[in-house]
C-alpha cells in the first residue's frame, strides 16, 4: 500500500467556532480557505483526507491534553515538576479545573476544524464522479471520531458550525448553539459509523488508512458509551441538560447488545489485522504500525518534513508527539562512583525526563500484582535503568555502584523491586537519588511502596524509538518520532466483554469471560524479558487462564483495560463511561515529592458530579460574540 505523505502548513479554517488559524497536513498547496467547489476536485478531495489523518497529531501526543486523559484517575498522579494543568487535573486539592487550565483546547480546536472538512468532502465530492464511496467514508469516519472524542469530553456539542446542521460552514460565526448528548449520537456519530462501516475497505487505501474494523471498533464503543449514559447508574448531570431517552426509542440494553454485536463482527472479520503474539511486540518500537494497531498518528524519524516537527530538538507542542515525556522521571540524576551513568538517550527506556506525571503506587502493587506470570507489567514500564555513560564518552570500564560493587555499561544502576523487600535500606545520597540497598546487590532498588512523586517506573511502551543514533545517545530532547496509537485491534475483545457484563446476550465461545481471555491468554505469553534485558521462552497462558474470576464484574473489565492500555490515553473515558471515576480514583497513594522520601501517604481526591464533563475552552469564549448570558448557558456547569 502506498503511504500517505504529508506536510504542515497553515490554514485558516472557516466555521462557526473560530475565526483564527490553524495548523493541518496536506500534499496540496496551501489555501486560505476550503469552498465547495475546491471539495469537487479529486484533488480537493484528497488532499482534505489527508489532512484528516495529520490532524491526529495535533490531539494524540500532545503533552497537555495527554494529561488530562490519565492524570486525576486510578493510573496517575501529579509528579515533582507538575505545573498548573497537571495539578489542576489531580483534583486533590492543589488546584481546580477551569476553562483555561483543563487543556481541551488541544481537542475542541483541531476537531472542529475537521469535523467541517469532512463535511465539505461529504456534500461535494460525489459530484466529481471518480471519488469512491469508500473514500467518502473516510471522511464520515473522522468526522464521527472526532464528534465522539468531543461529546464524551464535553456533553452536547454544535452539529451546526454556521450552514445548518453537519452542514459545511464557508462563512465565519461568531454564535454558536450546542445539541444536546442523544443528538450528537443519533443524527452525527450513529450513521456516520454505521456508513463508514459498511463501506470502508478491509484494507486501508493508504498504509495507515481506516478500514472496515476500525469502524467497527469506534461504533461498538460509541454503543457502548451511549448505552451506559442513557442507564446513567449513578445520576450523572448531563449538559445541555436532557432526558435520559433515546431519541429513536431504543433503551440501554438495546445498546449494550448493539455493542457486543458489532465488536463481535469485529472479532470475527477483522481483515489484514491480528493480535501480536505477545504483549512486548504489541509496544516495541522496531515494530510499529503492527498489525493490532487500528489507527495511529504518525510521525517518522526519516524527514522533518514529513514529520512536521524537528528531528534534533522540539517546541513541547502540538504536532510534536512529546506526551511520554510527562511520565519520565529524572533517572539522569543518578550517579556511580560520582559519574552520572544513566545519560539521557533517544532509547525506548529512557527519553527526555520531564516529571510532570508519575504512576500511583496501587497501579505498581495492584492494578499489576501479578508480575510473574502477566507479561503487562513488563511490557508497560521501564523497571530497570541501566548504566549508558561510555556512549557520552566517559571511558571508564566499570563504575562503583551500590554497595561500592562495579558495575559495566547495560548494567542496572537502579531497580524498581517487583515485590515489597523489608530488608532495604533507604539512604538520602544513595546513587543521587536517595534509593536502597539490598546485600550483596551492585544496583541501587526501590520497592513498590517507594516510589515517588519524583522517582518512579517510566512509561516504556510510549517511550523514544529511532535508529539514527550511530551508537550513541542520539536525540534525545527532540520529540518522539515514533506514531502515537490510538486504537488496537485488542480493544474489540473487552469492548464485547464490558456489553456482555452489562446484560448483552453472547454468542458462543464469546462470554466475557472468554473474551477477556484470549487477552489474558496472550499475556502470559513471554518472548523477551523486556527489563531484564533477555531473551525469555515462557507460556504462562493457563495460569493467567486459571486467575481469571467464574464471573466477570464491571470492576475486573476496568482493571483488565488498564493492564491492557496503562497510560496510553484511555483511563479517564473508561471511567467516566462507566461513571466509576469517583469510586476508583477517590483516593491513592504516593511519596513524596523530595529525593529519599518513601513514606506512603494516601491523598484524597475531591471527584464532583460535574467534573465528569471538561469546561468548554476559554479559547471558545474569547472567539464568540455572545451576550454574557449566553455564555454562562454555554459553559459547562460548575466551571
Amino acid at each position: 500500500m502506498k503511504p500517505i505523505q504529508i506536510k504542515t502548513f497553515m490554514v485558516t479554517a472557516m466555521i462557526t467556532l473560530f475565526l483564527g488559524a490553524c495548523s493541518n497536513v496536506l500534499e496540496e498547496e496551501p489555501r486560505s480557505i476550503y469552498t465547495p467547489e475546491y471539495f469537487k476536485t479529486e484533488k480537493g478531495v484528497v488532499g482534505g483526507l489527508t489532512s484528516m489523518y495529520a490532524h491526529l497529531r495535533y490531539i494524540y501526543g500532545q503533552g497537555y491534553y495527554y494529561n488530562t486523559t490519565e492524570t486525576g484517575t486510578d493510573e496517575a498522579t501529579y509528579a515533582q515538576s507538575a505545573d498548573g494543568n497537571f495539578k489542576d487535573m489531580d483534583l486533590s486539592g492543589v488546584g481546580s479545573i477551569t476553562p483555561s487550565s483543563s487543556r481541551t483546547d488541544a481537542l475542541w480546536q483541531p476537531a472542529f476544524i475537521n469535523i467541517n472538512t469532512a463535511s465539505g468532502i461529504i456534500e461535494n465530492a460525489q459530484a466529481i464522479g471518480t471519488i469512491s464511496n469508500a473514500m467518502i467514508s473516510e471522511a464520515r469516519f473522522f468526522r464521527a471520531f472526532d464528534y465522539f472524542q468531543l461529546v464524551q469530553t464535553f456533553g452536547g456539542v454544535p452539529l451546526d458550525l454556521g450552514a445548518g446542521e453537519l452542514k459545511f460552514n464557508t462563512s465565519p460565526s461568531r454564535f454558536s448553539v450546542r445539541n444536546t448528548v442523544p443528538q450528537v449520537y443519533t443524527k452525527a456519530i450513529f450513521p456516520d459509523l454505521v456508513i463508514a462501516a459498511n463501506e470502508l475497505p478491509d484494507v486501508g487505501r493508504v498504509k495507515g488508512g481506516v478500514t472496515k474494523t476500525a469502524a467497527r471498533l469506534f461504533l461498538a464503543k460509541a454503543y457502548l458509551t451511549y448505552a451506559w449514559w442513557l442507564k446513567n447508574p449513578n445520576n450523572i448531570p448531563t449538559y445541555p441538560e436532557a432526558t435520559r431517552v433515546d431519541p429513536d426509542g431504543h433503551d440501554a440494553a438495546w445498546y449494550f447488545q448493539k455493542a457486543y454485536d458489532v465488536a463481535a463482527a469485529g472479532i470475527d472479520s477483522h481483515g489484514s489485522f491480528a493480535l501480536q503474539p505477545t504483549y512486548y511486540d504489541v509496544n516495541l518500537g522496531s515494530n510499529d504500525r503492527n498489525s493490532e494497531i487500528l489507527l495511529y498518528a504518525d510521525h517518522t524519524e526519516k524527514s522533518e518534513f514529513f514529520n512536521a516537527s524537528s528531528l534534533t530538538y522540539s517546541n513541547g507542542a502540538a504536532p510534536e508527539n512529546f506526551a511520554v515525556w510527562m511520565m519520565t522521571p529524572n533517572y539522569t540524576n543518578l550517579r556511580s562512583s560520582g559519574v552520572s551513568s544513566v545519560q539521557r538517550e533517544a532509547e525506548q527506556h529512557l527519553g527526555r525526563p520531564y516529571i510532570r506525571m508519575c504512576p500511583t503506587i496501587g497501579v505498581i502493587a495492584n492494578t499489576f500484582a501479578d508480575k510473574t506470570n502477566d507479561s503487562r507489567y513488563d511490557g508497560t514500564f521501564t523497571t530497570v535503568y541501566r548504566g549508558n555513560w561510555n556512549k557520552a564518552g566517559v571511558t571508564n570500564a566499570t563504575l562503583n555502584n551500590a554497595n561500592g560493587l562495579p558495575v559495566a555499561p547495560g548494567g542496572a544502576i537502579l531497580s524498581f523491586l517487583n515485590a515489597e523487600n523489608p530488608s532495604i535500606v533507604y539512604n538520602a545520597s544513595n546513587g543521587g537519588v536517595g534509593a536502597g540497598v539490598l546485600a550483596g546487590r551492585s544496583d541501587f532498588v526501590i520497592a513498590p511502596s517507594g516510589i515517588s512523586r519524583i522517582i518512579y517506573p517510566g512509561l516504556w511502551k510510549l517511550g523514544v524509538y529511532r535508529t539514527d543514533g550511530a551508537g550513541g545517545l542520539g536525540q534525545p530532547n527532540a520529540a518522539s518520532t515514533r506514531p502515537y496509537n490510538i486504537a488496537k485491534l485488542s480493544e474489540l475483545y473487552l469492548i464485547a466483554a464490558e456489553a456482555a457484563v452489562m446484560g448483552a446476550t453472547p454468542q458462543g465461545g464469546k462470554s466475557a469471560r472468554e473474551l477477556v481471555n484470549v487477552l489474558r491468554a496472550r499475556a502470559g505469553k513471554w518472548r523477551f524479558d523486556n527489563n531484564g534485558n533477555v531473551a525469555k521462552s515462557a507460556d504462562n497462558s493457563a495460569a493467567m487462564i486459571a486467575a481469571t474470576p467464574a464471573t466477570i464484574d464491571i470492576n475486573y473489565i476496568l482493571a483488565e483495560r488498564s493492564r491492557e492500555y496503562y497510560g496510553e490515553g484511555y483511563r479517564w473515558f473508561d471511567l467516566l463511561r462507566t461513571q466509576k471515576w469517583a469510586e476508583l480514583s477517590g483516593s491513592y497513594q504516593i511519596c513524596g515529592t523530595a529525593y529519599g522520601d518513601h513514606t506512603p501517604v494516601t491523598v484524597a481526591r475531591d471527584i464532583k458530579p460535574y467534573h465528569y464533563l471538561r469546561p468548554i475552552p476559554q479559547s471558545q469564549f474569547d472567539a464568540m460574540i455572545m451576550t454574557a448570558e449566553e455564555k454562562a448557558a454555554y459553559q459547562n456547569p460548575g466551571y
